[in-house]
């Protein structure tokens, strides 16, 4: 609890010397491989101060989202430009463990092109995805569909828990951290036995 809440104070005081810049030049920073501010956290507690009416509730989401594009483009032209190379030599520097490669490289292997989705919700991933998509050279339009919806989905579910619970939002917010990993198997579950459903019932209508 402790660690929230000397993560709660860093934010606070970032808020309050830079106001809605925060969003605008300091997500990115999560992108980059250099997590201050913490994306999650920072879109929690923006959601947060959009409830409480410290800030715009519209003009917030849109510099996050802005922000965040931003990071995701930076990123992508990074690894797009400079390649493998980028990583071999800047890779410690970025924070960019070479297990991120293979564990990125192995998701991206099974979930193709749908893994931008939810990619940003993944620890560790988000920081590097951009990069990635950018050495394989993924056509820029499928970022635009894939990466830029998966952005917008992260922002909006961690924006919305600040904003939806109020003033109970530390203790949504760690409850989702804790068992987010849970919650995307459980979702994929679900949406795997959706999809077998739909192609039994294809099966049956054909029949």
């Amino acid at each position: 609890m402790g660690a929230v809440m000397k993560l709660l104070d860093m934010l606070e005081h970032m808020f309050e010397q830079y106001g809605y810049l925060v969003l605008l030049f300091g997500l990115p920073l999560d992108f980059i491989a250099s997590p201050i501010p913490p994306g999650n956290s920072t879109l929690t507690y923006t959601g947060y101060l959009a409830y409480k009416g410290v800030l715009d509730g519209l003009c917030a989401f849109v510099l996050a989202l802005a922000g965040s594009w931003l990071g995701v483009t930076i990123t992508y032209l990074a690894g797009y430009k400079l390649g493998m190379p980028l990583i071999e030599k800047y890779g410690r520097w970025l924070s960019i463990k070479p297990s991120f490669v293979e564990k990125t490289r192995r998701y991206y292997d099974k979930y193709g092109d749908n893994l931008l989705l939810i990619a940003f919700f993944l620890p560790g991933v988000r920081q590097f995805i951009g990069y990635f998509i950018g050495i394989l050279r993924i056509p820029f339009k499928t970022v635009l569909m894939y990466a830029y919806t998966g952005t917008f989905l992260w922002v909006t579910a961690f924006f919305s828990i600040g904003y939806g619970f109020g003033d109970r939002w530390q203790q949504v917010f760690l409850l989702v951290e804790r068992y987010l990993k849970t919650i995307f198997i459980g979702l994929a579950i679900i949406l795997a036995a959706f999809l077998l459903a739909k192609w039994i019932g294809r099966g049956r209508l054909r029949s």
